[in-house]
C-alpha cells in the first residue's frame, strides 16, 4: 500500500480564490477549469494534485497528469519539489542562471528520488506517457525496441534520445522517392508534375503574364518552352520515347520561310499540331508538296482523350523509324532533376506535411486516395498519385526498421490498447485520476487516448483556455475544448475569471479584442492589478521610425532600473524581427524576443508587439493554405481570423505591467482597431505641414517671402515675432533682411 506524505494539518487552500477552490475539491467526474490568461491555471491543477494526495488519501501512482511540452512536464514538477523541499536548497539551484541544462535535469532527477510521492506520479507529456506504454507493454503492437524518427538526428530530451532513428524523416523520404524513380514512368511523371505546377506555376495565372512574352509558357522534360499543353505532350511523348526533335525549326523550301512545331530527324517527318488558335495550313501545305517533304497533322480535339493521343503519335511515328531508334528512354533521377533538387525539396516536404495530418486526423490512405481522385482540379489529382505511393513506401519502410514518430507513439498505444484489453484494463484500474494541462490543444488522436483510459469511476480534470487555442495548424482542435460537455457526457465547467498577471487595461483591451470570435465560451475575466499606465500604440512612418521609437524606449526602461529579462519583444512570423536585431545588436542591447507561438506560457513586465500592419506579412496574417492539405481537413477563411485573433489575444496578455503596441501609419491593422481608445494612448511621428503659414506685413499687407524680415521691404513697417527679434545674437539688416552678423565684422 502506497503511503501519502505526512501532514499535521488539512491542506492550506488560502492562497486560492473561491473558483480555483471549487475546482480543487470537486468531486466531480468529469470537470474542465476553464481558465482565462493569468488566471492561476497550472496552480489550480498542482493543487488538485497535491490535494488528492494529502486530503484524499490517494496513492501517487494512480494519478496521470499529462501535459504537452517537456519544459512544461519540468515546470510542473520543479514546483512540486520546491513545494516539498523546505531547505530551499532545490530552488536555489534552479534559479541559478549559470548552470547548464543537463545539470538541472541531474538534479530534478535526484530530487523527485529523494520525495517518492512526487516520483510515483506519472507526470508525462503525452508523447512520454505513450512512449513508456509501448517500450513496456507494446511487444505485441509493434517492436518494443523502437527507434524515433523525426525531423532530427539528436533529442535533449534524455528519455528519447538513447533511441532516436540514425536517419531523419526527410532523409528517408526523399531516398525513398529516388528508389520510385528507378521506374522511368514515375520519375517522368514528377518531373512533368514539378515543371508545370512548382516551375511554370501554371494553375496560378497571374505567372502567365510575366514567365514569357513570346507565348511560350509550358516546360517540356527537355527543358524547353513551347505554346501550349498539347505541344508539351508531344514533346514529353518524343522524349520518352528516346527521340530527337526540334522544335519550330526555321524551314524556307522555295517561297518562304515558316517553322512548323516540330521536324523528327530519325523519321524524316514533320509535325503541324492544329488548335483553334492555328494559322491557316494551306500555304504551309503547298510548300512541303512542292519540296517533297513528309508533313503530318494532330489536332486538338484528339488531346481529350489520352489513349487516342498516344495511339496517334505512335501510328505516325513507328512505323518510319528503326527499331534501335523507337525505344523508352533511359532516365536517371540525377539526370533529369539536376537543375530542380530545391523544387523535388518542396514536394517531398509536402507529402512529409500530408502524413502528419493523414496520422492526427487518423485516416487511412484509402480513405485519401477516393478523396483526392475526386477532386475536381487535376493538379491535386497528380499531386497525389506521386505522393500517396511514397506515403505507403515510407509507411511500410518505418515498420520494416522499427521507426515510431511522434504521431505513430499516439496511435500505436491506442491500436495496443484497442486490441489487447488486458494492457489497456491495466492502466484503467491503475489511474483513477486524470489531469491534462494545456487542453485547448489536444487533437484527435490524444482525446482518442484519454478517452480509453476513462471508467465511470475515473476522475478527469482538464484545464485550459479556448482563447488561446493558437495550434491548429498543427491539428489541434478546439472543439474540444468548446464543446466538452458535448464530447464528455456529465461533465461541470468552472471558469476562472481572475487575471493576476496583467493590468486592468490590458485585460480590458484583450477582453474586448476576443469578443469578436463567435466560436468560444463566453467569458469575462477581470484584472487584480491596478494601474495608471495604458497601452501605448505607436504608429511610425515606416520602420525606421519604428526601430527608433523602440530602441529608444527600450534604453528609458533598462535606465529605470529593469533588466533585458523583463522586456519581451514578439511578432507574428520570424523575418518581422531581423531589423529590430540588428538594430539592437549595433546598439549594444540584449532583447528577450519571440515568435508569439513560442512565447506561449510566458510573461515579461513589458511587452512590445511589432509588426501590427495588415495584409500580407503582417497581423493578421491569414494563410489559406494549398488545396493539396483540403483534402485531407477543410479549413475556411472566417476560422482561421478568429485563430489569428486568439494569437493576437495571447500576444497581449503575456504582459504584466506595459504594453507597446508597434504599427506603420496608414497600415494598422485591423485588430488595432478593435481595441477601444479608452484603454489606450496613441503616439505617432508628427508630419510636418504640406503648406507653411504665410508672414506678410500688418501695415501694408505685403506677403512676405521670408521670415527673416526685421522690416517690411515695401513701406518699412516693422515686423513684431520676426526671426531677428527672437534671438539674442548681433544682427545687420540689409535690404530690409536680419542677417546675422559675425562679431568679429562688429568689432571692426
Amino acid at each position: 500500500m502506497e503511503i501519502s506524505p505526512l501532514r499535521s494539518t488539512q491542506t492550506d487552500l488560502s492562497s486560492l480564490n473561491d473558483r480555483q477552490r471549487d475546482a480543487v475539491v470537486s468531486d466531480k467526474k468529469r470537470l474542465l477549469v476553464l481558465a482565462g490568461a493569468g488566471s492561476g491555471n497550472t496552480k489550480t491543477l498542482l493543487q488538485k494534485l497535491v490535494y488528492l494526495i494529502e486530503e484524499k488519501s490517494v496513492g501517487p501512482s494512480s494519478i496521470l497528469a499529462i501535459t504537452f511540452t517537456k519544459n512544461a512536464a519540468n515546470e510542473m514538477t520543479d514546483r512540486l519539489i520546491m513545494m516539498a523541499d523546505r531547505s530551499g536548497a532545490f530552488y536555489q539551484t534552479m534559479s541559478d542562471k549559470n548552470i547548464s541544462s543537463a545539470v538541472r535535469e541531474q538534479e530534478r532527477r535526484s530530487f523527485r528520488k529523494k520525495f517518492k510521492w512526487i516520483e510515483n506520479i506519472t507526470l508525462r507529456t503525452f508523447h512520454s506517457f505513450c512512449y513508456s506504454v509501448l517500450r513496456n507493454y507494446g511487444v505485441n503492437e509493434f517492436d518494443n525496441k523502437f527507434r524515433i524518427i523525426s525531423d532530427e538526428k539528436r533529442m535533449e530530451d534524455d528519455e528519447f534520445s538513447k533511441y532516436v532513428a540514425p536517419e531523419t524523416a526527410f532523409e528517408v523520404f526523399h531516398k525513398l522517392l529516388i528508389e520510385l524513380c528507378e521506374d522511368s514512368d514515375y520519375l517522368l511523371n514528377l518531373k512533368r508534375y514539378i515543371l508545370d505546377y512548382v516551375v511554370d506555376r501554371l494553375h496560378i495565372e497571374k505567372f502567365r503574364k510575366t514567365l514569357s512574352k513570346d507565348g511560350k509558357y509550358f516546360t517540356t522534360l527537355n527543358g524547353i518552352k513551347v505554346r501550349s499543353k498539347s505541344e508539351q505532350y508531344i514533346a514529353d511523348w518524343l522524349y520518352r520515347h528516346n527521340l530527337q526533335f526540334e522544335y519550330e525549326p526555321l524551314l524556307n523550301i522555295k517561297d518562304f520561310e515558316f517553322t512548323p512545331d516540330f521536324y523528327i530527324p530519325a523519321a524524316n517527318v514533320y509535325l503541324e499540331h492544329v488548335s483553334l488558335r492555328s494559322y491557316a495550313m494551306r500555304d504551309k501545305e503547298e510548300q512541303f508538296e512542292k519540296g517533297k517533304l513528309l508533313l503530318v497533322r494532330t489536332y486538338e480535339p484528339m488531346t481529350k482523350d489520352s489513349a487516342l493521343f498516344n495511339h496517334t503519335l505512335d501510328m505516325i511515328i513507328k512505323s518510319r523509324v528503326s527499331k534501335n531508334a523507337y525505344s523508352g528512354k533511359f532516365v536517371t533521377y540525377r539526370e533529369e532533376f539536376n537543375n530542380y533538387h530545391e523544387d523535388v525539396k518542396d514536394f517531398v516536404l509536402q507529402a512529409m506535411r500530408i502524413t502528419d495530418m493523414i496520422k492526427v486526423e487518423n485516416f487511412d490512405l484509402k480513405q485519401i486516395s477516393q478523396r483526392a481522385s475526386t477532386d475536381q482540379h487535376e493538379r491535386v489529382r497528380d499531386f497525389y498519385k506521386l505522393a500517396l505511393p511514397l506515403i505507403e513506401k515510407y509507411q511500410e519502410y518505418c515498420i520494416n526498421k522499427s521507426y515510431l514518430d511522434f504521431n505513430d507513439m499516439i496511435s500505436r498505444t491506442i491500436s495496443l490498447f484497442k486490441n489487447h484489453t488486458d494492457i489497456l484494463e491495466k492502466f484503467k484500474s491503475k489511474y483513477r485520476y486524470i489531469l491534462v494541462d494545456e487542453f485547448q490543444d489536444v487533437n484527435n488522436l490524444q482525446v482518442e487516448l484519454i478517452k480509453l483510459l476513462l471508467t465511470g469511476e475515473t476522475q478527469l480534470f482538464c484545464v485550459g483556455d479556448d482563447w488561446q487555442s493558437i495550434y491548429g495548424f498543427r491539428g489541434s482542435n478546439v472543439s474540444y475544448i468548446i464543446e466538452f460537455e458535448k464530447h464528455f457526457a456529465n461533465s461541470t465547467v468552472i471558469k476562472l475569471d481572475l487575471n493576476y498577471r496583467s493590468t486592468e487595461n490590458i485585460v480590458g483591451a484583450s477582453n474586448e479584442v476576443i469578443k469578436r470570435n463567435k466560436y468560444k465560451v463566453e467569458k469575462e475575466i477581470r484584472a487584480s492589478k491596478k494601474s495608471e499606465h495604458k497601452i501605448v500604440i505607436y504608429a511610425g512612418n515606416d520602420e525606421e521610425d519604428n526601430l527608433k521609437f523602440c530602441t529608444q524606449r527600450y534604453r528609458e526602461l533598462l535606465n529605470e532600473g529593469l533588466r533585458p529579462d523583463d522586456i519581451l519583444f514578439l511578432y507574428r512570423r520570424s523575418n518581422m524581427y531581423k531589423p529590430y536585431f540588428f538594430q539592437f545588436k549595433n546598439e549594444g542591447l540584449k532583447v528577450q524576443a519571440k515568435t508569439i507561438h513560442a512565447a506561449k506560457g510566458l510573461e515579461a513586465k513589458v511587452v512590445f508587439i511589432i509588426g501590427l500592419t495588415e495584409g500580407y506579412g503582417g497581423f493578421p496574417d491569414i494563410w489559406l493554405e494549398d488545396r493539396i492539405f483540403q483534402v485531407i481537413k477543410k479549413a475556411n477563411h472566417d476560422q482561421l481570423l478568429e485563430e489569428e485573433r486568439r494569437l493576437f489575444y495571447v500576444a497581449i496578455t503575456r504582459a504584466k505591467d506595459k504594453l507597446f503596441l508597434i504599427t506603420e501609419k496608414g497600415n494598422e491593422s485591423s485588430f488595432l482597431k478593435e481595441i477601444p481608445e479608452s484603454f489606450t494612448v496613441k503616439t505617432t511621428t508628427v508630419l510636418p505641414p504640406v503648406v507653411e503659414k504665410a508672414l506678410s506685413c500688418e501695415n501694408c499687407f505685403s506677403q512676405l517671402d521670408s521670415k527673416l524680415y526685421a522690416f517690411c521691404p515695401y513701406c518699412g513697417f516693422k515686423i513684431p515675432n520676426a526671426l531677428a527679434d527672437e534671438v539674442s545674437r548681433p544682427w545687420l539688416l540689409v535690404g530690409g533682411l536680419a542677417l546675422h552678423q559675425p562679431k568679429l565684422a562688429l568689432n571692426q
